[in-house]
């Protein structure tokens, strides 16, 4: 866990500044690599349902809830706001929602290194991003943790999400790294130090071909 935390800090989120973000090294990657749990592939044990109708699951709660005790939980924003409010800069917020409420601002996008002005009229331009997907994560153990730690992982605004590219989110889906790296190669080594801090967080395991791929990321990074 201190490994994670240690990588973490070492990955700044960008907020308009130089096109790559601040990345982990090669020996933080590889300590990260060292001590993550690895299994042969990803079981699919059934059951995942993330909608919240009344015929469906809602396994990982409502979508963007503040009704958690993780970080950005209680603090009377909701999730999705509350990670716009991180990343972006030049940044405006709706009156009258206590700072809240974010309409506009800038992304440096974590995964294309592209500069993307945001507009809450065009929403889905910029999408938020479950760095270790909830269908992987279900799929690879949360599937047996109690409800409140699902919620507490979907809306966990220090570990597991980012605000991103929404076009390189929907491509993104919930693929892991062997199927799929951000487009941009100077984001990669940020993008496995998030993905494996997030895991190790949380005691997920990745896949061996997840490692192999991650391993030559690593390889890559100063």
């Amino acid at each position: 866990m201190l490994v994670a935390v240690a990588v973490l800090a070492g990955c700044s989120i960008p907020t308009g500044g130089p096109p790559a973000p601040g990345s982990p090294t090669r020996a933080q990657l590889e300590g990260l690599l060292g001590v993550v749990r690895v299994v042969a592939q990803r079981p699919h044990p059934g059951g995942y349902q993330r909608g919240c109708r009344a015929d469906e699951g809602c396994v990982f709660g409502p979508a963007w809830s503040d009704d958690h005790d993780g970080p950005g939980g209680r603090d009377g924003c909701d999730t999705r706001n509350g990670v716009l409010a991180r990343q972006l800069s030049a940044i405006r917020y709706r009156p009258g929602t206590r700072d809240c409420v974010v309409i506009a601002g800038v992304l440096q996008d974590p995964y294309t290194g592209r500069r993307i002005d945001f507009d809450k009229v065009r929403p889905r331009e910029v999408q938020i991003d479950h760095i270790y997907p909830l269908a992987a994560a279900w799929d690879m153990g949360a599937s047996n943790w109690p409800l409140p730690q699902r919620v507490r992982f979907a809306n966990d605004t220090d570990f597991t999400l980012l605000a991103v590219d929404g076009a390189t989110n929907e491509d993104k889906g919930d693929s892991t790294p062997a199927d799929w790296l951000p487009p941009a190669r100077a984001y990669r080594c940020f993008y496995a130090g998030r993905y494996l801090t997030a895991a190790t967080q949380y005691g997920l395991p990745i896949t061996s071909a997840d490692h192999d791929t991650l391993q030559r990321v690593s390889r890559g990074c100063s």
